[in-house]
């Protein structure tokens, strides 16, 4: 399908006519860009004053607080009908065949527009009128004549491309076309600075994903260019936008691996005209103590394994103590007597109930004050609540509580198991073994929670502790990103946010890097409690071409046999180069290559072991190539440094694998990382190596 540009565009036809099925490539007059870029304009114009209309509605309400909640809300409405000059306003149309009615023609974009007297001129893409411009086929055209796609640099429209539909016949094989130029030029754009949306190029199998009942929980298992990342974030503006009281109410939360991939995806939402999702690393999400500490990596596996959430109950209800004096109160002239004995039934009976802690002891005083109010009754003593009320206050009652269900603060618990060796060995009897309690427990016990150098699993293992103690609210919707890396502790912990809600789980198997990461998505999804999740299966890449897929993917042999090799759309024989070099001499290869990498548009990246990178930054200086370093000052610079362990999630037009072996040699894991690192191209991959490549990649 030809693109037509403003020098040769093709003149435009009356939808349904009698036309040859498949792109349009008639000659023709500017005439019809001259009017798509007219409607452009105006409908720039038009959101314009939608906006303005906004910011002029007065904030009118009965109190100051109720104000401030709409100047609020005021203000979001007004910041998602910003226009972005940058970013096409449509990228589509669709004319439907006629009707005795006549055609009806819509103009597909990020958001809805419409003009002054309320007519569309502008239809979102979440619309259900807009889903024959990802789904519509030639054996099933949807009703449509005509399917228009613009091409856009910046802004500025400079191509259309249109697809014509026959009616569709009864057993019709008719060969699909391929990918359009308009299509394929905006799937291979360069790519600079942060993630965009793809909301033009979205595919039929990723529109299933992304328009999935809100009730559904969905686990995406994507392969590298797959744009598994992308449908989870075009899913939560989807359900935003069609049960938007719903999720708003119920609040949306993204939650990504590090501060770096949420950096990198922070402006795809809100070019989208969506706000009202939190985008947080689970680190933070988890943040109940600061975190200054660092695990082994044996005792980071026994801190998410599933069984601490057993040992953490123990030790939690373990503070629960068996009655041993009765509770004498007296009121007025009489006494009052709950035995122990009946004291230490009320705690069962709610003990048997499954109550969380914080909850039972709350009860237990409620329970006390009933069975005194009782006698009282039975003496023929008048009891309302505000008797209840006074026998809970009184200091007998409020002792007895105390001593018998004490309250728990969650980050004292995990200290005391983590300091205390006999707290721990009667917590974990028959859960761990005693070297595994060895090895879970602080080497040098701190003097108290607040110098104790607590790590990310720590905090998992809090959070725990404090959903025993107080439930933890549910939100609406969850999206987990790179859930492959997740313990199961710190999965439990993310299926806690959305008990009553949904998940949209997105990863890949085969690029778990962490020692606990999962080796199945039937295993995470229980930890999560979301065993009825849905599983979808992406295997087909848009992003990275097929040289440098087909070469990262040998190494799928050997880190997830099971899973099935990803294909690519794309092809560019010059996408991949393999270069030796002799030990000690990467200074100049890898000034060249980056020398190369930066005379072509769009992103760049050198990738290596996460302890080399301070040195082949001082390489590059010592090069006077200029750089910059993820997770420091980055300045602005189109190349960076990326240690790999910060790489997963992230894209770049071009890359340059340093040394693969000291990768690959760093961890465990290290081939995994490796495939991670050999998929963060897009357009060219060069690999530098002195030590020989893994096996299966020679």
């Amino acid at each position: 399908m030809p693109a037509v540009r403003a020098e040769d565009a093709a003149a435009d036809r009356t939808p349904g006519a009698d036309r040859t099925p498949g792109a349009d490539s008639a000659p023709a007059t500017d005439l019809v860009l001259a009017a798509e870029r007219e409607h452009l304009v105006r409908s720039r114009e038009f959101l314009r004053l939608m906006r303005e209309d906004v910011l002029s509605l007065p904030a009118l309400a009965g109190d100051r607080v109720s104000q401030q909640y709409l100047k609020a809300d005021l203000y979001r409405r007004a910041e998602a009908l910003r226009d972005l000059p940058d970013t096409p306003l449509f990228f589509g149309r669709l004319d439907y065949a006629r009707s005795p009615s006549g055609a009806e023609l819509f103009h597909i974009g990020r958001r809805h527009v419409h003009d002054q007297d309320g007519h569309p001129v502008v239809i979102d893409w979440r619309a259900p009128v807009s889903r024959p411009f990802y789904r519509a086929s030639q054996a099933q055209p949807m009703g449509l004549g005509r399917r228009r796609r613009f091409g856009f640099d910046g802004g500025e429209l400079t191509a259309y491309e249109d697809e014509l539909f026959r009616a569709a016949v009864a057993g019709d094989g008719a060969a699909e076309p391929a990918l359009s130029r308009i299509m394929l030029a905006e799937i291979e754009r360069p790519r600079s600075g942060s993630m965009r949306d793809i909301v033009a190029t979205i595919m039929p199998e990723q529109d299933d994903i992304v328009r999935a009942e809100a009730t559904q929980s969905i686990c995406v298992q994507g392969a590298p260019g797959t744009g598994k990342t992308a449908v989870g974030l075009h899913r939560v503006a989807y359900l935003l936008y069609a049960h938007r009281e719903r999720m708003s109410r119920g609040g949306v939360l993204v939650v990504g691996p590090n501060h770096a991939f949420l950096t990198y995806i922070r402006n795809v939402l809100p070019a989208l005209g969506e706000l009202d999702a939190t985008q947080t690393s689970v680190t933070d999400l988890l943040a109940a103590v600061p975190i200054a500490g660092v695990d082994s990596e044996r005792a980071a596996l026994l801190k998410g394994d599933a069984k601490m959430a057993e040992v953490l109950r123990r030790a939690l209800w373990a503070r629960v103590s068996e009655p041993t004096e009765a509770i004498l109160l007296a009121r007025g002239s009489r006494r009052w007597r709950v035995p122990a004995e009946r004291l230490a039934g009320l705690v069962g009976e709610l003990r048997q109930r499954g109550v969380r802690y914080g909850t039972g002891r709350d009860m237990l005083s409620h329970r006390i004050a009933h069975v005194i109010l009782s006698q009282m009754e039975a003496a023929g003593e008048t009891c309302d609540d505000r008797t209840h009320a006074a026998v809970r206050r009184t200091s007998q009652v409020k002792s007895a509580v105390e001593a018998v269900w004490p309250k728990a603060d969650p980050v004292r618990v995990v200290f005391q198991l983590l300091s205390d060796p006999d707290v721990l060995a009667r917590a974990a009897d028959g859960l761990l073994s005693p070297a595994d309690q060895a090895a879970l427990r602080w080497p040098s016990p701190p003097r108290g929670p607040g110098s104790a150098r607590w790590s990310v699993a720590d905090a998992v293992l809090v959070d725990e502790v404090r959903d025993l103690v107080e439930r933890t609210p549910s939100l609406a919707h969850v999206v987990l990103d790179e859930a492959q890396d997740l313990s199961p502790m710190a999965c439990r912990a993310i299926g806690r946010r959305c008990t009553t809600g949904s998940v949209t789980v997105l990863g890949d198997i085969a690029q778990g890097t962490t020692p606990w990461a999962a080796s199945s998505w039937e295993q995470l999804l229980g930890h999560l409690g979301k065993q009825d999740a849905a599983l979808e299966v992406l295997t087909t890449g848009y992003r990275v071409p097929r040289q440098i897929l087909d070469f990262a993917s040998r190494l799928l042999s050997e880190i997830a046999p099971e899973l099935e090799p990803a294909s690519s759309v794309r092809q560019d024989q010059g996408s991949l180069t393999v270069t030796s070099v002799p030990s000690g001499s990467f200074a100049g290869p890898l000034s060249a290559a980056c020398a190369d990498a930066l005379a072509r548009p769009g992103s760049a990246a050198v990738i290596v072991a996460d302890a080399d990178a301070a040195e082949i930054a001082a390489t590059l200086r010592g090069e006077a190539v200029p750089h910059g370093v993820l997770d420091a000052d980055t300045g602005g610079s189109r190349l960076l440094v990326v240690p790999v362990g910060l790489a997963k999630g992230l894209e770049f037009d071009h890359v340059i694998v340093v040394e693969p072996a000291r990768i690959v040699a760093a961890e465990a894991r290290g081939l995994h990382r490796l495939y991670v690192a050999l998929t963060r191209a897009v357009s060219t991959l060069t690999v530098l190596h002195a030590q020989p490549l893994p096996a299966a990649l020679r």
